[in-house]
């Protein structure tokens, strides 16, 4: 797994070059150097990042990216957290808010949201008759821990059922094998991954792949369960976006990156292949299909990308806050729209997608 290595700062001479450079693109050595540390090991959910990059998006905003790996053993908030961390962390708004009220507060400030919806699903066999949170009662339950649990735990509690009491919590490895061999009832999914996990296994009862009626899923998003947080955003530290310049280098960091999502939703097979070339541990038909929903938690963006919606926002840390997950609504600086909208004034393409629409991806076994 790659680690973050050390950088050289840009010298104050080659800032001033960058500022007056507008007709060409800016040599290597006269880049600013700045991380962004993933939420997990290289996949589709990502692939925005890669094509900044590789397109050179990035470049063209005098910015040399370091896309930092994440990975099982990698908490962002807390890497993203640290006075010597990356500039940006990708994580979920709730891991952050819980971090922002830690014993050594985090003083990560949500500068883009990215996703518009959530991913995270349940999902569970059909004879289970597990339809609803009401049904987790008595049963197996599978989450993943380290805050990727809350939307689930949220539900349960929402109709008066907690864990240990009234339904046993069971930690998942990073993959559905629990629920494929029945030791579990019921698995925490993201629909972008691990329920297509599913969906590339073959049937033993059928020698065929599993189908989407063989399964009963649970959407967060469903305003019946109404426990969907905000999930995939852009943060960085407080103490850095103060240091002078730093704030230009946000909007900079901000433009290609959104830049980089467009070009994915628009050439979604180029950028499955940055991502493969990037080093994704899973095949080109999984990521197909990941980038896929991506796309569709993405876009539309009724605002422009990156733009956080307010009701979202009061919604997670309402789940937040009745869920024990934090004591204390966060302050008004623990996010900030103006880096995004100033990014948005320098974009050509449509960067809302009003009309978009999800296309159909085809199961491959094995997501070969």
């Amino acid at each position: 797994m790659k680690r973050s290595r050390a950088f050289l700062t840009v010298s104050t001479v080659a800032i001033l070059v960058l500022s007056a450079c507008t007709t060409a693109s800016p040599s290597p050595g006269e880049l600013t150097q700045v991380r962004v540390q993933l939420q997990w090991a290289p996949q589709a959910q990502f692939a925005g990042y890669f094509a900044a990059k590789e397109k050179g998006f990035y470049a063209d905003e005098g910015l040399d990216v370091e896309i930092v790996d994440g990975g099982p053993d990698v908490i962002p908030q807390v890497v993203g957290s640290a006075a010597n961390g990356p500039e940006f962390t990708i994580s979920w708004v709730p891991k952050v808010l819980e971090a922002r009220e830690a014993a050594e507060p985090s003083d990560l400030v949500n500068i883009a949201q990215i996703f518009q919806k959530s991913g995270t699903l349940s999902v569970s066999w059909k004879d289970s008759n597990i339809t609803e949170p009401a049904d987790f009662a008595g049963k197996k339950v599978g989450v993943w821990d380290f805050g990727n649990e809350f939307e689930v735990t949220a539900a349960g509690r929402a109709v008066g059922l907690e864990e240990g009491t009234d339904y046993t919590k069971v930690i998942q490895p990073f993959d559905m094998t629990l629920l494929l061999s029945r030791e579990i009832d019921v698995a925490e999914a993201m629909i972008y991954n691990e329920y297509a996990q599913v969906l590339e296994a073959e049937n033993p009862a059928t020698g065929e792949l599993y189908q989407p009626e063989d399964l009963n899923v649970i959407n967060y998003n469903d305003s019946a369960i109404g426990t969907a947080m905000l999930q995939d955003a852009l943060f960085a530290r407080a103490a850095w976006l103060a240091e002078d310049g730093n704030d230009e280098i946000a909007v900079k960091f901000l433009r290609a990156t959104f830049r980089g999502w467009i070009y994915c939703r628009e050439n979604a097979e180029e950028c499955v292949n940055l991502v493969l070339a990037a080093g994704s541990t899973l095949g080109a038909g999984h990521q197909t299909w990941q980038l896929n929903e991506i796309n569709a938690l993405i876009w539309p963006s009724p605002d422009g990308i990156g733009q956080l919606d307010s009701a979202l926002w009061d919604q997670t840390v309402q789940i937040a806050l009745d869920s024990g997950i934090i004591q204390a609504a966060p302050g008004a600086d623990a996010f900030r729209t103006d880096l995004a909208t100033s990014a948005l004034e320098g974009i050509s393409e449509d960067t809302k997608a009003t009309d978009f629409t999800k296309g159909t991806v085809e199961v491959t076994p094995g997501g070969v």
